[in-house]
């Protein structure tokens, strides 16, 4: 997906997110590392399956010298070998996750042309039912059917997750502009403020009812507008450049950001937040997780010291004959059955301290799992409580504002009336600039509390409603 053009002249912060969450390049990044894990599932899943599959050999010549014995006077002799052997082997295969072994259906055909003896010789097995076990050794499958699923939930969660970091960043981003774009009109009020009164405070020196130094005073305090005007723009420019480079969006050049001055009335309960996090995030399985290859490794390095077996096992039927129809006439039983063995007699201990190593980090992850859900407990506690301070921070925050303003226009009548000087004018338009800075500021650290808060929880605060995305139209 490629940048496009913004077509609204006004941007909201549910908007931007919108965008980012379908167009950044970290969406984009999201959905490719959760396809990755999907197809990952997938292939895994596969494995639980039956296969089919042809195997065989085709056309392979062989004209050489070979060595043969005479079974009835042991003599060794170098004859001519002049053969084309071709076989095909269509097998149905069934790996058994509960015990490691691997079940086969099998049909086998097996041709050689002995050309010097102008001789043809088939071999068949129409069925073939083949089963080997390993009694002893690590059941791979086995644990892949415990984590593959957990890896799976853990990246939808991911993803999910992803989507909120895109989230907090639009925030930040757009509080950026927010903040910079209210500099800038401030400024450009302040610019025009400025001139009128510098023009007024020319018209009373002439009436010499101000002083040549307060007109000096006003000019220097409209040369700093002007610069501040500059500056800002500057600002502005590059907060938006930073802000829709991230949405790839292009020509924005006339787009006006509009504040979420609403600020919803939310108090959220901790241990609501603690029930929801557990649930919905992706904690509680990354710990499972943990243990699971924490265990997994101990039962790995147990199985792997002591006796080692292995059972094989076939039946069927099969037979030889000079045509294809032969060759499946008066099939005879065929049977195999066997037990490998392998002992280690002595390893030096190699065995049983690689036992203890995989127990001692199997303790070790208890422990650290444990610290850690406390440490995740404590966390969520505290942006919980820092969240709900927000609300009266911005209710105070725009209070403030409307006071510095009511305050401002107060010293600027007063001003006019020549009842105060330029130094308490600029002094009151600092903290008119301070109060609406100060305000932007607690809105963007409301939302960005907020999101935070949605991300560690994956549930919609305001809505009522757990974060879900169709995970089916993201695969397609």
């Amino acid at each position: 997906m490629g940048c496009c053009t913004i077509n609204a002249q006004t941007l909201t912060l549910p908007n931007a997110i919108r965008i980012a969450q379908e167009n950044s390049l970290d969406a984009q990044i999201a959905r490719f590392s959760f396809m990755s894990k999907y197809w990952q599932y997938r292939a895994f899943r596969a494995e639980l399956k039956p296969s089919v599959n042809l195997g065989g050999m085709l056309g392979q010549f062989n004209h050489s010298v070979v060595e043969t014995r005479d079974f009835e006077t042991g003599r060794v002799n170098q004859v001519n070998n002049n053969t084309l052997t071709n076989y095909l082997t269509l097998s149905l295969d069934q790996r058994i996750a509960a015990t490691g072994g691997t079940l086969s259906l099998q049909s086998y055909l097996y041709r050689l042309d002995q050309f010097d003896y102008n001789e043809k010789t088939y071999n068949s097995q129409p069925l073939r039912i083949s089963y080997n076990q390993s009694l002893s050794s690590y059941n791979s499958l086995k644990w892949e059917k415990k984590t593959a699923p957990v890896e799976y939930q853990i990246a939808e969660r991911n993803y999910i997750s992803s989507l909120q970091d895109i989230t907090i960043r639009v925030t930040s981003l757009f509080f950026s502009v927010l903040a910079a774009q209210s500099e800038y009109k401030q400024s450009l009020a302040t610019v025009e403020e400025r001139e009128r009164l510098y023009e007024l405070s020319k018209s009373r020196l002439n009436l010499t009812t101000t002083t040549k130094s307060e007109v000096l005073q006003m000019e220097l305090s409209l040369i700093n507008a002007r610069l501040a005007v500059k500056k800002n723009k500057i600002a502005l420019d590059e907060s938006m450049y930073e802000l829709f480079s991230y949405l790839r969006l292009t020509d924005y050049e006339n787009a006006d950001l509009l504040p979420p001055i609403t600020i919803p009335e939310i108090l959220v309960n901790a241990d609501d937040v603690l029930q929801k996090a557990i649930s919905n995030s992706s904690h509680s399985l990354n710990q499972k997780l943990q243990m699971l290859e924490a265990q997994k490794n101990l039962a790995q390095a147990k199985a792997n010291k002591g006796i080692k077996m292995t059972v094989s096992s076939e039946l069927g039927f099969t037979q030889t004959g000079r045509t294809l129809g032969k060759a499946y006439s008066d099939l005879m039983d065929n049977e195999i059955i066997g037990l490998t063995i392998s002992l280690p007699i002595f390893d030096w201990g190699v065995s049983k301290g690689r036992i203890k190593m995989a127990q001692a980090q199997l303790d070790v992850v208890k422990t650290q799992l444990e610290q850690d859900h406390l440490d995740y407990m404590q966390d969520l506690r505290k942006k919980v409580a820092q969240f709900n301070a927000q609300p009266t921070q911005c209710k105070d925050a725009l209070r403030a504002q409307e006071i510095a303003i009511e305050r401002y226009e107060i010293t600027r009548k007063r001003y006019e009336t020549g009842a105060i000087s330029v130094t308490e004018l600029n002094t009151a338009q600092q903290e008119l600039e301070s109060a609406k800075a100060q305000y932007i500021v607690q809105l963007s650290s409301f939302w960005n509390d907020y999101y935070t808060l949605q991300k560690a929880t994956l549930y919609d605060w305001q809505h009522h409603s757990d974060l879900t995305v169709d995970f089916e139209s993201l695969i397609l």
